[in-house]
């Protein structure tokens, strides 16, 4: 209990601001990236700059896409440059492993390579089974990545040893499936199929298939939000939404949104609403490339219209930050389908800022307020924890009342959750308790950050032996 009075004192002695107030908005300019881009990545990073990689930058179709890569930092709101891939890609995915490196597939063939944000390079990795374009990648519970979809078949990725292997059998393996939603339960739902990490096998739903550029997108209370899409048919998109049931395994019809919409982008917002913007649409009297933006509340099962961004734009990325605006880059625009390099933020009526663990320090660096779930001592140097061990981590800013667990990476692995959710007794503070991987390098400082809603922590340290 004493340590427990400890952690209530870090709580009311420390500056946490999670919550604010609108100070612009919604859309506003952020200028233009250092290259045009469409069919590219974006991926926040655990130092809060978002990285921008590949995507077309011009309209010849005989190039595949483009190895340059670059960064935006919120706090400057600007865009630099950075190391270039070893690939042109385009229609490729980024994703963010445990040990803060991206892993970046696929695009224009089965290479893959690893970004480091600490020298700011690009190096190759195992290469991929096969070739896979417009697919998903999802990373998973236990650290690996699943890449589905776009391609002949599934496969993973160890971080551990840098090598794909096959999975599964897809039902659909062709199916571009640019969303692949990581599941309250650890499976992941590539399209209509589910994928099961424990078995490491599909169960075909048996839905209709969707075609492509539809988002899917995880809410708070753990369905799954599918909006929109395409068939092969010119002049054919979807109004339609639909929720997927991950206890019933089965998918059912949704409010329709104001327009049919592909190539859109779809935003869990730390609100629990979801951004749906832009996109392409067959609608009379709409321009293709949508400027049109609307939020849906799964609350109330309702859309409402927010308004215009400052460009009609399709293909483009929408990037969660960590002060809780969305950073909305690229795409392509009017007039005749040209590639955009400009950029602008989503200013949403109060700021979430990304969940923050607790130090004994106050100032979120250093020895985590994280204990011994055996002994509620302080997990330090000198009281150092041991792979296989429950901990409690303490921490702000996970959302009350949702089923989405964080992801918590110690030593560069992923842990497993145990439990989170409100500290009993403790009103605003949240906590997870985890187990400490097997396999983590011991020390004095070893890391620990979360990511919660696609947003990393920043990072505290504990004592492992």
């Amino acid at each position: 209990m004493k340590t427990n009075v400890v952690l209530l004192l870090l709580v009311l002695g420390t500056d946490h601001t999670p919550l604010m107030a609108q100070s612009a908005g919604p859309f506003t300019a952020a200028g233009n990236m250092t290259n045009p881009r469409y069919g590219h990545t974006a991926t926040l990073l655990p130092n809060g700059k978002v990285l921008i990689t590949g995507g077309r930058v011009n309209n010849d179709p005989s190039v595949e896409g483009d190895a340059s890569a670059e960064l935006y930092d919120p706090l400057v709101a600007s865009f630099t440059s950075t190391g270039s891939m070893n690939r042109a890609r385009a229609g490729h995915t980024a994703t963010l492993l445990a040990n803060g490196k991206v892993l970046v597939t696929g695009g224009s063939d089965a290479s893959a390579e690893l970004y480091d944000p600490a020298s700011g390079t690009f190096r190759f990795t195992g290469s991929m089974i096969s070739p896979h374009n417009l697919h998903s990648a999802t990373l998973l519970r236990d650290g690996k990545v699943l890449i589905a979809g776009g391609g002949d078949g599934a496969e993973l990725y160890d971080p551990s040893t840098g090598a794909f292997t096959a999975t599964g059998g897809m039902h659909h393996p062709w199916l571009d499936a640019e969303s692949g939603p990581l599941l309250p339960d650890g499976t992941v739902l590539i399209g209509t199929e589910v994928y099961h990490p424990f078995t490491g096998t599909f169960t075909d739903t048996g839905h209709v298939s969707y075609d492509y550029e539809y988002t899917s997108t995880l809410l708070m209370d753990g369905r799954a939000f599918i909006a929109g899409g395409g068939d092969s048919d010119p002049g054919a998109c979807y109004f339609t939404t639909e929720l997927y049931d991950p206890v019933a395994a089965s998918f059912v019809a949704a409010q329709k949104m104001t327009l049919c919409r592909f190539s859109h982008t779809a935003t869990l917002l730390p609100s629990g609403t979801v951004l749906v913007a832009g996109g392409a649409s067959y609608d009379p009297g709409y321009q293709a490339n949508l400027a049109s933006v609307e939020i849906y509340d799964f609350s109330t099962s309702a859309f409402g219209w927010i308004g215009n961004m400052i460009a009609g734009r399709q293909g483009h990325t929408a990037t969660l930050l960590p002060n809780g605006r969305v950073l909305i880059t690229g795409g392509v625009g009017d007039p005749a389908y040209s590639i955009l390099a400009s950029a602008e933020i989503y200013t949403p009526p109060q700021l979430v800022t990304a969940p923050e663990l607790l130090s004994l320090s106050g100032n979120g660096t250093g020895q985590g307020a994280i204990q011994h779930a055996s002994t509620y001592q302080i997990t330090s140097a000198d009281n150092p924890a041991v792979a296989g061990e429950a901990l409690a981590i303490y921490c702000i800013g996970l959302r009350d009342g949702s089923v989405i667990p964080p992801l918590v990476s110690i030593g560069g692995q992923m842990a497993e959750i145990l439990w989170f959710g409100n500290t009993p007794g403790f009103v605003g503070l949240d906590q997870i308790n985890v187990r400490v991987p097997i396999g983590v390098a011991p020390g004095p400082s070893v890391p620990v950050r979360l990511n919660y809603l696609n947003r990393p922590s920043n990072e505290v340290t504990i004592g492992v032996r």
